[in-house]
């Protein structure tokens, strides 16, 4: 009888679940997207969560945080890296990897959780030897092809960079093959990973669902994204030079950080007065809800949550179909346009289609933010609900 009362008590705890990851300062993609997670999980879901953090040590999260979310700050501090030469960096790393092997693993073992999550970041390469009895689920918050990825701004790299660059991969597919799970955001991105038979497709939750929307009526249209050579807003501005022969009276914002002074020799040289090159903003939504066309220019992506942000606030987006997350959020024709990758003829054409197709325009951005629902983090938290649940009972 006590056996089964201790049984019953046991399967009324709430699920415990610690984050391994570097920090929460820096205002990342990652970063953000952990944190509405995490806040849900505890806040709505009622359970224990806790953020193992290796770097960051007295810096507060850039995001905000629930109370009811734990830190544990290990700092090891592997910052200690940047700005240091390759093979320095490589003896270094060494170091703090052994540290953090044997941190992580106390506090793995003082926890006890029922799911350990790596961020894919250092742990991933032990993180199944320790054997503190909790499932082990790793989550990948870029494309595969781009993780891992030395090859800086599209450039050739020098040959000992390439001979790594391949070694990470080897080793990562090998500890992959050992986790419970592995979850991936895109169904395009789950197809490179087809050799693996753990894989799941949950995506990024939409960070917000605005009760004010876009009427499509101003002539404005958004790109938003850091300035750096992944968003491709070269290649924005090369097809802005054609929309704006066609439609002058039309402006585009593009609101982000990050060094902005290519981009604005771009302008300069193209005399694109209508191109307005913004600092990042923290009231991102007020900027959609004033604007009736997004753009995605991004050479790639890991998900591309500016889309499903717009698209919340019923903008229709034109987007490069890059490698991965486009394809996934817009259905092409019906909420917004895909074009071929790359092609800055095609998405200048895409957006002057919308500029002259006013009712096309509005319809189109009614149905992405009714399609862009099924991202709300309600429907997402239960994708993850489900995969935690379901792989504790296969773990026990």
């Amino acid at each position: 009888m006590q056996k089964v009362l201790q049984n019953s008590n046991a399967a009324k705890q709430p699920i415990k679940i610690a984050y391994c990851l570097p920090s929460l300062y820096i205002p990342g993609g990652m970063e953000r997207v952990l944190t509405i997670k995490a806040n849900y999980f505890a806040d709505t879901l009622g359970y224990d969560v806790t953020l193992i953090l290796t770097d960051g040590k007295d810096k507060e999260p850039f995001y905000k945080l629930s109370p009811k979310v734990r830190i544990i700050q290990l700092d090891i501090n592997f910052e200690a890296l940047w700005n240091q030469p390759l093979r320095k960096k490589v003896l270094i790393y060494l170091q703090k990897q052994r540290i953090y092997k044997r941190k992580l693993k106390e506090a793995l073992m003082f926890l006890r959780p029922d799911i350990t999550v790596s961020m894919l970041r250092r742990e991933i390469n032990f993180i199944t030897s320790i054997h503190d009895g909790s499932v082990k689920i790793g989550e990948l918050h870029v494309n595969k092809d781009n993780y891992r990825d030395l090859n800086e701004e599209g450039k050739n790299t020098n040959t000992l960079k390439r001979i790594l660059s391949a070694f990470w991969m080897w080793q990562l597919n090998r500890a992959l093959r050992k986790l419970n799970r592995f979850v991936i955001l895109t169904h395009e991105d789950r197809e490179n990973w087809k050799y693996l038979n753990n894989t799941t497709v949950i995506p990024n939750p939409l960070p917000f669902f605005p009760e004010e929307k876009s009427d499509c009526d101003a002539k404005e249209v958004i790109a938003v994204g850091r300035y750096a050579y992944q968003k491709g807003f070269d290649l924005l501005i090369e097809a802005w030079r054609i929309v704006s022969e066609h439609h002058p009276d039309w402006n585009l914002r593009i609101y982000g950080g990050g060094d902005r002074s290519e981009f604005i020799r771009l302008k300069e040289k193209y005399n694109l007065t209508s191109l307005h090159l913004e600092e990042q903003t923290s009231n991102i939504t007020e900027q959609y809800c004033k604007s009736s066309i997004f753009v995605l220019s991004s050479r790639y992506e890991g998900f591309g949550m500016v889309i499903t942000e717009a698209m919340a606030c019923g903008v229709p987006p034109v987007s490069f179909a890059c490698p991965c997350g486009p394809r996934d959020i817009i259905r092409n024709g019906e909420d917004g346009f895909l074009v071929e990758n790359g092609n800055v003829r095609q998405l200048a054409e895409k957006i002057i289609y919308l500029m002259e197709h006013e009712e096309e325009r509005k319809t189109m951005g009614v149905r992405a933010r009714a399609n862009v629902e099924r991202f709300r983090i309600e429907r997402v938290a239960e994708q993850w609900k489900d995969l935690f649940e379901s792989t504790i009972k296969k773990g026990i």
